[in-house]
């Protein structure tokens, strides 16, 4: 039985994620940690095999970072902070060992969606990114867009795509990649309709963020293509 705690649970989707933890038959819901419940994540420590984030950027870092001292794994879906922070931490880690996964997006169509816009790159002349969110989504452009154009920018040698970022009430989470070249255009497009698409991927984290052969892995990607 995997013992996970969810920083952030008195918001959407952390109360989305307590839902989920609750419902897999290989998980204990041992504690929810958010301000509004005036419920500290240091609090649930010490009872945690795994903690999920989904705060904000300005706490997720530190709450990644008391999860790696106290050997707790952490799976992250907020996105916005200092990555490269929470990987130095990750690796000069002493004594038990604990995993960090953070992941841009945890819908297994968006992930899909982001490979399939890495192979078109490769072979279309130019790319640009349309991300469109709902209206209290803090960063722009969106985690999941800034890792598609770094990946594109990887495999077709290029520069990043331009991303444009829309901020609207009534929308959840929306991403197309349009590639062209001559005479000819290609649209790879997800929609998220509604957060229960991301409970799979959180899930998936949860019971691999354990066996993760580095200290810290970045995108959802590295557990469905190994």
């Amino acid at each position: 039985m995997i013992r996970v705690a969810v920083a952030g649970a008195a918001g959407r989707m952390g109360h989305t994620v307590c839902a989920a933890v609750e419902g897999a038959q290989d998980m204990q819901l041992v504690g929810r940690a958010d301000p509004l419940l005036a419920i500290e994540l240091g609090e649930l420590l010490g009872d945690a095999d795994v903690v999920v984030d989904f705060t904000q950027p300005d706490t997720a870092l530190a709450n990644a970072l008391s999860c790696l001292a106290a050997g707790v794994h952490v799976v992250v879906g907020t996105t916005g902070f200092d990555l490269q922070a929470l990987r130095d931490a990750a690796e000069a880690q002493q004594g038990t060992r604990a995993n960090a996964l953070v992941a841009p997006n945890f819908a297994i169509g968006a992930v899909l969606m982001m490979r399939f816009a890495v192979e078109a790159s490769r072979h279309m002349e130019k790319a640009e990114i349309i991300e469109l969110h709902h209206d209290r989504k803090l960063d722009a452009p969106s985690g999941t867009a800034a890792r598609t154009a770094e990946l594109m920018a990887a495999a077709s040698g290029g520069e990043p795509p331009p991303i444009h970022s829309i901020r609207l009430p009534g929308l959840v989470a929306h991403q197309e990649v349009l590639l062209g070249d001559v005479g000819q255009t290609l649209s790879i497009r997800h929609d998220t309709i509604s957060r229960e698409s991301f409970m799979p991927g959180v899930l998936l984290a949860v019971r691999r963020v354990a066996t993760l052969p580095q200290p810290l892995v970045v995108g959802l990607e590295s557990l469905l293509f190994p």
